[in-house]
């Protein structure tokens, strides 16, 4: 049994430490002051080299303008650190950080959920080798909520305004206001970390948070999506293929559109503007003009743009129809498996109920303990004999990490094997 293991064996009731003292005090401003935006080489340079000189964790944040342009790339990076204070750079103006990521390279960065801003600082050049998630560490911990916000309220006893995180980021010149509230984001993350590290330790949870926090940082770019349009909100709606062509074609043009002119695709046209299309299928754009979402105020030249994709649509040949349903290499449908499978019906509801009732034990979500398409492709094709050394195998094989391998190896094994007659 690991130390792990008995930790959670000998403390059944292990939870965060949560205090509930006096009311969390509001955080106004940055102990510094707010830093000027860097926007020029040489103000990068000076920066590059205070925090070469600095110590201790980088903590690392930026902000998109998810919802006002298109893509997610950064719009502001925000760093803190011990010796070098906090600094504000415009992506924009010195869109190359790879020169600060080099100096950084053996530091440890924190982040709070670290997958949504990797991806826009992968491409100005900032790769953690190492990293500690406080987001992460908050859901191993055990806490409820693990907002930032409420994270900083709850450990570190400070309340942060957060009015400004759904703003539009690619305004020039920033207010102050909301530089402010971007240089709070990393004020406090550095001593959150420390804090949540030793909660971690305490419930023998530390070493699963630095796997983890490791698999994250190792992992590659995610390939691009596949038929991504198949993602329109409310194309469930949409039955026939020559409907989905629509979408299809619709989607596309919007994408085309939005990235010339760098808009977030939804305030180019509404997914339900375009599900609307498809059930739809008018013929000229007069018809198409009175649908919802294609109304008066749209020009003439833009509903002639999007009735063409219909009737692109509506001329393709039959063979080059989409079909309904996205292909899945994987299991089908959980509710479909008791008249496909009945026996891995059975496996599926047997592992997920030994799953579950382990998570709640060691008071951390049940996807963090082993991710539910791990558990459905596990019950789906499981190995030829279920005991824990061919069981443990085939979780690594799914992308289990070690440390889930070990905590869930033997109760999946009992919950999978045939009960004795």
């Amino acid at each position: 049994m690991t130390d792990a293991q008995q930790t959670a064996e000998a403390s059944p009731d292990l939870a965060p430490s949560e205090p509930s003292g006096p009311a969390p005090v509001p955080l106004l401003a940055p102990r510094e002051g707010v830093p000027p935006v860097i926007a020029d080489d040489e103000a990068l340079a000076e920066v590059v080299a205070a925090f070469a000189a600095g110590s201790g964790p980088v903590a690392v944040d930026a902000e998109r303008a998810s919802g006002y342009r298109y893509g997610q790339r950064a719009y502001l990076v925000q760093l803190r650190r011990k010796g070098a204070g906090t600094a504000l750079i415009d992506p924009v103006a010195c869109p190359d950080l790879s020169a600060l990521g080099a100096v950084l390279a053996d530091t440890e960065w924190v982040l709070h959920a670290a997958t949504q801003d990797l991806p826009c600082l992968r491409d100005i050049g900032l790769v953690p080798e190492r990293l500690f998630d406080t987001e992460l560490a908050g859901r191993l911990a055990g806490f409820a909520r693990v907002g930032l916000g409420v994270m900083v309220e709850t450990v570190l006893g400070y309340s942060l305004e957060k009015g400004h995180s759904a703003v539009d980021w690619s305004n020039r010149p920033l207010p102050e206001p909301w530089l402010r509230y971007a240089a709070l984001d990393v004020e406090l993350l550095v001593d959150l970390r420390d804090a949540l590290e030793d909660d971690l330790r305490r419930q023998g949870k530390l070493d699963w948070a630095l796997e983890e926090f490791a698999a994250i940082a190792a992992a590659p770019p995610p390939p691009p999506r596949k038929d991504p349009w198949r993602r329109t909100s409310g194309v469930h709606k949409v039955r026939r293929r020559r409907q989905l062509a629509v979408v299809r074609e619709l989607w596309t043009a919007r994408d085309q559109v939005a990235q010339k002119r760098d808009l977030s695709p939804g305030k180019v046209l509404s997914d339900a503007a375009i599900v609307a299309a498809a059930q739809a299928m008018p013929q000229e754009a007069r018809v198409l003009a009175a649908l919802p979402g294609f109304g008066s105020r749209m020009g003439r030249r833009q509903l002639q743009h999007w009735q063409a994709a219909i009737d692109r649509a509506r001329e393709l040949a039959e063979a080059q129809l989409p079909q309904p349903g996205q292909p899945s290499a994987g299991p089908p449908p959980p509710r479909a498996w008791a008249e496909k499978d009945p026996a891995a019906a059975a496996r599926l509801s047997a592992a997920r109920a030994a799953v579950t009732a382990h998570a709640e034990k060691l008071r951390l979500p049940q996807e963090n303990l082993l991710t539910p398409d791990v558990v459905r492709r596990l019950c789906w094709e499981p190995p030829a004999e279920l005991t824990p050394d061919e069981l443990a195998p085939a979780l690594r094989a799914l992308g289990a990490r070690e440390w889930q391998i070990t905590q869930t190896v033997d109760l999946l094994s009992a919950a999978l094997s045939p009960a004795p007659h």
